[in-house]
């Protein structure tokens, strides 16, 4: 398979399509927890239970006309799994549920159902740059009309009941992604992180609680689910991102002031590595992907796309280079492979902006 095909059948729309203020918040995500009365959370039911639970929610959304599809955790190859999770799509933890876990995907992949994780039900909206109201939007209509057809675990005083305490109450937890190098390079995240934390908000890396910060992509979402409504949580997320996109803009406008031939050489040397390595790592990879799209940003580099980090940072990870590849690959074998993903996706990039 080439790998324009490869990447036009893998690549979801928040990875492809700029959003509000996509040079900074790279995708917005609303997702809601909820369990159904009649039957065990998760943690305590049967197998029995678990296949009920998903013959009812995939019977409730076949009935409302949403087009998605069921995909069941126990029918899909380890690889496939692990390819879900790089996307954002599944958590780790149903990508391990392979006995009573399934998922509904819609085409587009802004739209996704875990069903049988930690919780009966996560819904999950995915959208394309800062448009964290949007994706409340969207989740709360499915969310709504499922509540229509299905009876929820609900208390009048703690709100939607959940497996995990911290998700008790309204069951939301709204995040973006965002690539923050200008506040990295100029330390401020130090400073910062422990700002947001006091403010019932938390940092994570790339792929949530217990990950890294790989490529300067940072995680930020809500803490607090209990005493505040949907709207709020939201609001009070929004209003942190906008301080930061703007912390990280003035990060920028200084490092361009202070620091622009230093930037510069920085931005292309990590080019040129893209460009011509042929064994890379992981983290060096991010690394450099990450200077590669602020000099895209700072107008330093011309003829490559900005949804270039979005793309690489995803098509990289192991299980994409093994999706990608056939097979599974080893350590060294994913390094070699990884360089030469690289390099031929920079290579597509220099064709279409010459013509050829």
């Amino acid at each position: 398979m080439s790998l324009e095909k490869f990447i036009n059948q893998a690549v979801s729309s928040w990875m492809s399509v700029e959003g509000p203020d996509s040079d900074i918040v790279l995708s917005s995500r609303i997702r809601f927890a909820r369990n159904l009365s009649e039957y065990n959370f998760p943690t305590l039911f049967s197998k029995e239970d678990a296949q009920a639970v998903i013959e009812i929610i995939e019977e409730r959304v076949n009935d409302s006309g949403m087009e998605l599809e069921l995909i069941r955790m126990d029918e899909l190859p380890p690889l496939q799994k692990r390819v879900l999770v790089e996307k954002h799509l599944i958590s780790p933890n149903l990508a391990e549920n392979s006995i009573q876990g399934a998922c509904l995907l819609s085409g587009n992949e802004e739209i996704s159902i875990m069903i049988n994780e930690e919780d009966h039900i996560r819904i999950q909206c995915l959208f394309p740059g800062f448009q964290l109201s949007e994706a409340l939007k969207a989740a709360n209509e499915i969310d709504d009309w499922l509540e229509e057809h299905v009876t929820y675990a609900f208390d009048e005083k703690f709100g939607y009941l959940t497996s995990c305490p911290t998700n008790t109450g309204t069951g939301l937890r709204a995040s973006v992604m965002m690539h923050l190098p200008g506040l990295v390079l100029t330390q401020q995240m130090n400073r910062i992180v422990p700002a947001i934390n006091q403010l019932g908000l938390v940092v994570r890396g790339i792929y949530g609680e217990g990950s890294e910060a790989l490529g300067n992509i940072f995680q930020i979402s809500n803490q607090i689910t209990l005493g505040k409504s949907e709207e709020d949580i939201v609001d009070d997320l929004k209003s942190v991102v906008s301080q930061i996109i703007s912390q990280e803009r003035s990060a920028r406008e200084a490092l361009a002031k202070t620091s622009n031939i230093q930037l510069e050489d920085r931005v292309f040397r990590s080019y040129g590595v893209l460009a011509n390595s042929r064994i890379i790592e992981t983290k060096e990879a991010a690394r450099c992907l990450s200077d590669v799209r602020l000099g895209i940003d700072m107008g330093y580099i011309k003829n490559v796309s900005k949804s270039i980090l979005n793309e690489l940072m995803i098509l990289t990870q192991p299980g994409f280079l093994q999706q990608y590849a056939g097979g599974p690959l080893r350590p060294n074998e994913r390094d070699i492979r990884r360089a030469a993903l690289i390099r031929e996706r920079l290579e597509m990039e220099t064709k279409e902006e010459s013509g050829g």
